[in-house]
């Protein structure tokens, strides 16, 4: 509800007139702080896996992950222009700790060969949509009624009830990620905690020179740089833990699969992300979202996703486990293909939408909600197949680094996503049609390549059940 609830507020408050609350800055650079914004979330998945593998804990990594999140958005609630940023510096940074050390925990109350596996994160994932759809709602009718802040504020209520929940079923999780998993020395934690320290004093420095015109900042280059930067320490981490990580020749096929599940989820979020930057402010713009007297908020078209997630996810998850039983098991390359392939046919439905608004009239709401529709398709073919690839496939000495690694993806996607989208400028309608062909077209070519590929990654995935079975072999050995 916090996340989802701001991020379909963010770009329409910062490309918002003065009188109207918001801060009047230009589409191409509230897109690329847009993207900036979700794409530092994802960046900081990195460390935050890394502190709960070698320091923290899963667990504990999650809960003050959203203690800090909740922070974030009681200051993004204070009706100032320093604060709005301040606010979302804290919430990038507590979803660094959390995000990605949710996502290994619910992988690790599964078995590496229990096929219940991608049903329980097609699971996972409709908790988050329910989520999501309380705070499109609230958020969207808030921010009409009360104003901007209210609709902030109310993110932090979302997130403190979730922390109470959290708390009170941590027993729950047997033990999943309540310790590191391969615990620092007390000598290489204190030199690790002083990093950390120094780091967010290097956040305050620049948030205050930021603040107060002592530096620079022009949105879209340091965009441009950051996607940069992110795809650099993608390939880096993977390449480090690849090669030096002293893994097994099976171990590498399994990461070999692994790495082309990661090439199509950051061209999916690339198009995914639109809905938060160009399709929602064309909600706004060039949508009918009239119904009698009544006005529909720009945000509750966005939860349209949302609620096909939660429509969808339980057919999805028994048809995972239906498939099994039948010994029909496609490979998590494949599934990422095909889901690939149906989000970018969104753009197709987008397209001739773009040229309806490009004769100057308004546009039934439908062609949106047909968007999403896709776009949701394609996401539970891709998303929780691909965070149950990252648990299964990456060696269990790096399972909360490997989600970090993983997360790096929607990190680039959604840094480029905003780039993307500071293309859609609103007084050049005429041309949304072509860049909507040419996003669609662009990605359905990558789907068909990454297809092409699962032929021979389908047999290094094989891999991961062999070697559980292996190893419950000795284990039953050894026990006799």
């Amino acid at each position: 509800m916090s996340y989802y609830g701001m991020r379909a507020m963010l770009v329409l408050f910062m490309t918002a007139s003065i009188q109207e609350g918001g801060l009047a800055i230009t589409v191409a650079s509230a897109t690329a702080i847009y993207g900036l914004y979700t794409g530092s979330v994802y960046l900081m998945g990195l460390p935050g896996g890394w502190m709960a593998d070698r320091l923290i804990g899963g667990q504990q990594a999650v809960w003050y992950g959203g203690i800090i999140i909740m922070c974030g958005h009681i200051v993004l609630a204070i009706p100032n222009d320093y604060t709005f940023f301040i606010g979302l510096i804290l919430v990038v940074l507590g979803t660094g700790l959390l995000k990605p050390n949710i996502g290994a925990m619910v992988g690790q109350l599964y078995a590496s060969d229990d096929n219940r596996r991608d049903s329980g994160y097609t699971l996972y994932y409709l908790g988050i949509n329910l989520g999501s759809v309380i705070g499109y709602a609230v958020c969207g009718y808030l921010r009409i009624n009360n104003g901007w802040h209210w609709a902030f504020g109310a993110a932090a209520v979302g997130m403190a009830i979730g922390l109470v929940l959290y708390k009170m079923t941590l027993g729950k999780l047997d033990g999943a990620g309540a310790e590191p998993t391969v615990k620092l020395s007390p000598k290489a934690a204190k030199i690790s905690w002083s990093i950390i320290g120094l780091f967010l004093l290097a956040v305050v420095v620049v948030a205050y020179m930021l603040m107060n015109n002592l530096m620079a900042f022009n949105a879209v280059v340091v965009a441009q740089k950051f996607a940069i930067l992110a795809t650099v320490l993608f390939l880096g981490y993977f390449a480090a833990i690849f090669f030096l990580g002293n893994n097994s020749p099976n171990e590498k096929r399994q990461l070999g699969a692994l790495f082309l599940v990661c090439i199509a989820s950051i061209f999916f979020w690339t198009g995914f992300e639109q809905a938060g930057s160009s399709l929602n402010l064309f909600g706004q713009n060039y949508t009918d979202r009239i119904i009698g007297t009544f006005e529909i908020p720009p945000e509750w078209l966005q939860s349209a996703n949302s609620m096909f997630i939660v429509i969808l996810s339980p057919f999805f998850a028994a048809m995972w486990i239906n498939m099994a039983k039948k010994m029909i098991t496609p490979s998590y390359g494949l599934k990422c293909a095909v889901g690939l392939i149906i989000m970018a046919s969104g753009f197709l439905v987008m397209f001739f939408a773009a040229q309806v608004a490009a004769t100057g009239l308004k546009v039934a709401p439908y062609w949106l909600i047909a968007t999403y529709f896709l776009h949701t398709v394609g996401e539970l073919c891709l998303s929780p197949v691909a965070l149950s690839a990252v648990s299964k496939l990456s060696p269990k000495r790096f399972a909360g680094q490997m989600m970090g690694v993983f997360v790096l993806t929607y990190s680039i996607g959604n840094v480029v996503a905003g780039l993307l989208a500071g293309n859609f400028d609103p007084n050049k309608v005429e041309d949304m049609p072509n860049l909507y062909l040419q996003i669609s077209l662009f990605t359905i070519s990558i789907g068909a390549v990454i297809f092409l590929f699962t032929f021979k990654t389908k047999k290094w995935e094989k891999l991961a059940e062999h070697q559980d079975e292996n190893r419950d072999g000795l284990k039953e050995q050894t026990v006799n």
